[in-house]
């Protein structure tokens, strides 16, 4: 079909996007509405000796001003991934109250709401609150918050330290590397990221005695926003809580949570009885945005007399913040363990976390939320492992892949893999990088004084989420297809997506699909966007429920021809009686139901359910080439080329946008994004664009992109997802490229982000 799966269909989205029609938190105004403000704490860690907002509340416009005393009786903000730690006991997650009471604990902690008629009176009036902050001893280093002298944050996590975690076979991996005749060691920071979506988060609330609240926010799944809400800090029927997001402008995981501004607005518009608003300017999401990565490890190899690897061992420390976010002791821990071990046959694997809090703004799921981390470790230890050997990093990873005809394929810690052809995948990517061509370009640019290195990630991922996702289709007599889904788009191509799917069972135009998301009120659940689930989940529900309309459809069908249902079939796009030639579209069907008998109650609707039955294993290989200026340390990306596996593809356009959008993410991480905290006070140095940057389009070179696909098989559509896979594959791709051109000099390994002053500075070392 022309515009249905497999094929690259222009976005149906564009045209209302480029055109200014897009519609986000910020565009929306309510009558009467007021405006809040948020005083945030300048101090990483402070005792709040004083907190006086009488002459606050008493400025023009003011209308109310909001404390933690105000908002005893709302609950803490919600921790809901409490995995178990080494001992079974869940983590030590302290109390984190929607203002700060008693103690700020990270520089941004909201300490008080303000409510004026305008933004700026609001913000006038910010300038009146009195504060006597007793600053104290901060610690924002990660491993430095295991050490004896680190300040304690938490008498409920003695040490700073939260979770002790572990999984794998520690004896196994300990004999694998007694017996081992080569044994490799890497030591790796995984450096921490602010997300930077283009739309900073907003909220807006509005309250009504009989109906409840509404909250409007630019979210990725408006009921887990609403669950946490509702359940956790205001302890209220679900019901009395609507929950709506308009579009949004990109988020990465950060836009996944509940936050306090949200209950702020709510509680304000409760008060005052009128509609309350904020939104964060940039400076704000530096330190109110939850932040994503920020994990040290010392990453073992251990490896026969024939190069085969035998053993793997991690040991890490990872940063929560000043508090555990909503799903921020899964990231570290089970999100990345389904692929701890890449690609490879590793008979023995043990991993060891332990996850601490500083005073630092919360950490949470970041584009591909532990798999990155993953891919970073096990890639960049087998580079280490060949540069340390001799050997060729091919040839050591030919030697060590899983096998397709091992598939599927149990690992050392549990995942199934059910597909995959790594090798064939790497050849592809390899053959389209000119691998072998890369010698005479290394000698080019020694030859002009710089340093040139290539690098390869092959990366695995896992899709996560909700394991279960409804959604409700209905064709309308004006010729509309009305699909309800569960999820949320924010900027990824959704509508088209699941039209393309749509029109490929049913015959139906794509431009005849309307997404309906973002709402509460419109559907009864949904597991939201994030983890790379949203295409398996909604894509295979689709088929069932376009299964589901086009059985009702048939005795509809009948209905109206006066014939048995037995007789209708449905192909191509039309319902048909072959032996008197009648044919009819889904579309017209639906408009000639008020013939029926009756007046035409009936409704052209399905609803279906899919629960997967496992997940999904994207896989790809990345190959990064870097120049690097001996002078100034500066890193040049020269080349970059993917080779991907994402089993069935409905848009290759958009799966290749969704892989740009997260290497250049991968991009930003490895060569320039550096969160930076005085090492004193606590306070955050790189809190603007001005310190902190993020990717340019004179970093970013033209992509070779392919798709070299083995169908899942364990899920209908035989898709395996694709909206992290980008930044898993970039991150040991370019710290690897990178290395390489350092080795080539006899130099050492540098970290992430491996900016000019750092390269640099080794570059003086050696």
């Amino acid at each position: 079909m022309k515009f249905g799966i497999g094929q690259a269909v222009p976005r149906l989205e564009d045209n209302r996007f480029l055109t200014g029609g897009g519609r986000y938190t910020d565009d929306l105004t309510f009558e009467g509405e007021a405006w809040g403000y948020v005083v945030r704490s300048p101090f990483a860690h402070a005792e709040i000796r004083t907190l006086d907002v009488a002459a606050a509340k008493a400025a023009p416009g003011v209308l109310d001003v909001l404390t933690a005393e105000d908002l005893k009786h709302l609950g803490p903000m919600p921790c809901e991934a409490m995995v178990p730690g080494r001992d079974g006991k869940p983590p030590a997650a302290p109390p984190r109250p929607v203002l700060a009471a008693g103690r700020a604990r990270y520089m941004g902690e909201p300490l008080a709401f303000i409510v004026a008629e305008s933004y700026e009176a609001a913000l006038d009036a910010a300038d009146l609150v009195e504060m006597d902050l007793d600053t104290l001893p901060a610690v924002t280093d990660t491993e430095g918050a295991l050490e004896a002298a680190a300040p304690e944050l938490w008498p409920e996590a003695p040490g700073n330290l939260s979770l002790d975690w572990e999984i794998g076979d520690a004896k196994a991996t300990e004999a694998a590397f007694a017996k081992a005749a080569h044994r490799v060691k890497l030591r790796l920071e995984n450096n921490r990221v602010v997300a930077n979506s283009m739309e900073t988060r907003a909220a807006i609330a509005t309250y009504d005695e009989a109906a409840g609240f509404t909250l409007y926010a630019g979210t990725q799944g408006v009921w887990g926003v609403r669950g946490a809400l509702a359940k956790a800090i205001f302890d209220i029927p679900s019901d009395r809580l609507r929950v709506v997001t308009p579009d949004v402008g990109g988020g990465f995981g950060m836009k996944g949570f509940v936050y306090p501004e949200y209950a702020l607005v709510m509680e304000a518009a409760k008060r005052l009885g009128r509609p309350v608003r904020w939104t964060a300017d940039r400076s704000e999401s530096f330190t109110s945005d939850t932040q994503g990565r920020d994990i040290v490890s010392q990453v073992e190899l251990a490896l026969d007399e024939d190069h085969k690897i035998t053993g793997y061992r991690v040991e890490s420390v990872a940063n929560f913040g000043a508090y555990l976010s909503q799903f921020g002791p899964y990231i570290p821990t089970l999100a990345a363990s389904m692929v701890i071990g890449g690609v490879y046959d590793i008979p023995a694997v043990y991993v060891h976390v332990r996850s601490v809090i500083t005073n630092t703004p919360p950490i949470d799921a970041y584009r591909g939320a532990g798999r990155p981390e993953a891919a970073h470790m096990i890639e960049c230890i087998l580079d280490q492992a060949a540069r340390q050997l001799g050997l060729s990093p091919i040839d050591l990873r030919r030697k060590n892949f899983i096998r397709q005809d091992q598939m599927p394929f149990t690992t050392a810690l549990g995942a199934q893999f059910d597909s995959g052809d790594f090798e064939a995948v790497m050849e592809r990517a390899m053959e389209n990088a000119d691998w072998e061509g890369f010698a005479a370009r290394r000698a080019a640019s020694e030859a002009a004084g710089r340093l040139r290195g290539i690098g390869m990630g092959y990366y695995i991922e896992s899709t996560i989420g909700a394991p279960t996702e409804e959604v409700r289709l209905e064709i309308t007599a004006q010729g509309r297809a009305r699909f309800y889904v569960g999820t949320q788009s924010q900027g990824q191509g959704h509508l088209t997506t699941f039209a393309q799917i749509l029109a490929e069972r049913l015959g139906i135009e794509p431009q005849a699909v309307d997404l309906i998301e973002g709402d509460t009120q419109e559907k009864d659940g949904g597991g939201g966007t994030s983890g790379s689930r949203t295409l398996q989940m909604i894509g295979n529900a689709a088929l069932a429920v376009c299964d589901g309309l086009i059985g009702q459809g048939r005795d509809l069908a009948a209905r109206l021809w006066e014939v048995s249902a037995g007789d209708v079939s449905f192909d191509d796009g039309l319902f048909r009686v072959a032996s008197r030639n009648l044919t009819m579209g889904m579309i017209e069907l639906a408009a000639r139901l008020g013939e029926l008998p009756g007046g035409g109650d009936e409704a052209l609707e399905s609803v279906a359910t899919y629960e997967k039955s496992g997940a999904t294993f994207p896989n790809g290989c990345h190959i990064a080439e870097v120049e690097v200026d001996r002078e100034t340390g500066a890193v040049r990306l020269e080349a970059y080329t993917v080779v991907d596996d994402f089993g069935t593809v409905i848009n290759p356009m958009i799966v290749e946008g969704q892989v740009h959008g997260g290497v250049v993410q991968g991009v930003g991480q490895a060569l320039i994004e550096r969160c930076v905290f005085d090492a004193d006070d606590g306070s955050l140095l790189t809190g603007s664009f001005m310190d902190y940057g993020i990717p340019r389009a004179d970093d970013i070179p033209a992509f070779s992109f392919e798709l070299k696909s083995t169908p899942c098989t364990t899920n209908p559509l035989g898709m395996k997802g694709c909206g992290e896979a980008g930044t898993v594959g970039a991150l040991p791709s370019l710290a690897n490229a990178l290395n390489d051109a350092l080795s080539s000099a006899g130099l050492g390994n540098v970290q992430m982000p491996a900016t000019p002053e750092r390269v640099w500075t080794i570059l003086r070392a050696g």
